[in-house]
């Protein structure tokens, strides 16, 4: 517990520590289980050394869905897309597979270069408190598309792609409140819906063995 929080993260692109995995198609349920599983207990000074343990019971499907969606609209999901990255001589590009919406949902002004987690979700029955997750979350998405960010903030977050990542959307969102630039945009309705999906998860973690008591 005492490292969760600052060592569960997902990022566009491979990072220096080495102590990672990729995500895949193939593993991407039990990924979004152990971002969640960790990040969603908050370390204090009683609990800051207990373990973390396999499951004592088989996971619902409900559970990992949840658990697909919190991980999607965490504040430590940096996922982000970009053009013109220099490193080490080259240029290179980010793409953003972890877009839970189409174009057409959201507004977006170009085709993303993937779909891959809207054809992931597909066929999947959300719980009433991951569903209203991702309708506030689309209604985010959508208010980022309707207005151009300033020049500042698309150079800062890099907003040079259609398909930005949820990283960059909050976080241009909130610069446009804060500096006064168009509609200001209102979170609260999302805060709401995530902090009860929150609420919903946090007792499955003792539930199902992940943390013991």
């Amino acid at each position: 517990m005492y490292n969760a929080s600052g060592l569960t993260f997902i990022c566009s692109s491979a990072i220096g520590r080495g102590d990672g995995i990729y995500v895949t198609p193939e593993n991407l349920w039990q990924a979004a289980i152990v971002f969640s599983v960790r990040r969603l207990i908050k370390p204090t000074w009683i609990n800051d050394r207990d373990q973390f343990l396999q499951p004592t019971a088989p996971l619902p499907d409900e559970f990992k869905h949840d658990c697909l969606i919190w991980m999607l609209f965490n504040g430590s999901n940096l996922t982000a897309s970009a053009n013109d990255l220099e490193w080490n001589g080259k240029k290179w590009s980010i793409v953003n597979h972890f877009i839970p919406f189409s174009e057409a949902e959201v507004g977006a002004p170009e085709r993303f270069e993937s779909d891959f987690m809207v054809r992931y979700l597909a066929g999947k029955k959300l719980s009433l408190e991951a569903q209203a997750v991702l309708d506030a979350g689309r209604g985010l998405w959508s208010a980022y598309y309707r207005e151009t960010p300033p020049h500042t903030v698309r150079e800062e977050y890099k907003l040079n792609r259609a398909d930005v990542g949820w990283y960059q959307i909050r976080n241009a969102l909130k610069e446009r409140n804060k500096a006064g630039h168009g509609m200001p945009v209102d979170f609260s309705a999302f805060e709401a819906a995530y902090k009860a999906l929150s609420e919903k998860l946090i007792p499955q973690v003792y539930e199902l063995g992940f943390l013991k008591p």
